[in-house]
């Protein structure tokens, strides 16, 4: 059924690049709203931003579960497998952990926390370098190594 409504996804080897890309969005979109919100004292801003960061806790914890639900079917090779996927797993749990802390702070101090706020902002800075960590290495996976498709043979080794 899922060939009919999106037949891009009929070559993917798993769910999880379906996956991945609203927490992205959603993360750094709450932390870009939280800043703007700070900055301007604007209180829709912040509850625009604790929507955001709930969803982007969501989608990180779905994309985190297909993530590790797919790593062991991956068409890679072993290096690949050592060096990058081993990686970019640690990561994703650090990116997922800390924005289910966030998000759960926030939402018990709606819809920003106002004591220790310098460290909930920090924390979101640290989130969006972990994931931007996280995503490079998924992106080289996919890109330079075949991860997500089967365009080229398989298992292709590390270049590093």
């Amino acid at each position: 059924m899922l060939e009919r409504i999106l037949p891009g996804a009929s070559n993917l080897q798993n769910y999880h690049p379906l996956l991945v890309h609203f927490p992205i969005a959603f993360i750094y979109g709450a932390s870009l709203m939280y800043f703007l919100g700070w900055i301007t004292a604007s209180e829709k801003l912040q509850w625009t931003a604790l929507w955001m960061l709930m969803l982007g806790a969501l989608g990180a914890a779905a994309a985190l579960i297909s993530g590790f639900y797919a790593a062991p079917g991956l068409m890679i090779s072993q290096s690949v497998r050592d060096v990058l996927l081993r990686h970019h797993k640690h990561l994703m749990v650090a990116t997922s952990i800390q924005t289910g802390v966030l998000a759960v702070w926030a939402l018990a101090t709606r819809p920003m926390p106002t004591r220790f706020r310098y460290v909930f902002l920090v924390g979101l800075l640290a989130v969006m370098l972990l994931l931007t960590a996280g995503a490079d290495l998924g992106g080289e996976m996919v890109f330079a190594y075949n991860a997500a498709g089967s365009a080229c043979a398989q298992p292709i080794d590390l270049k590093k």
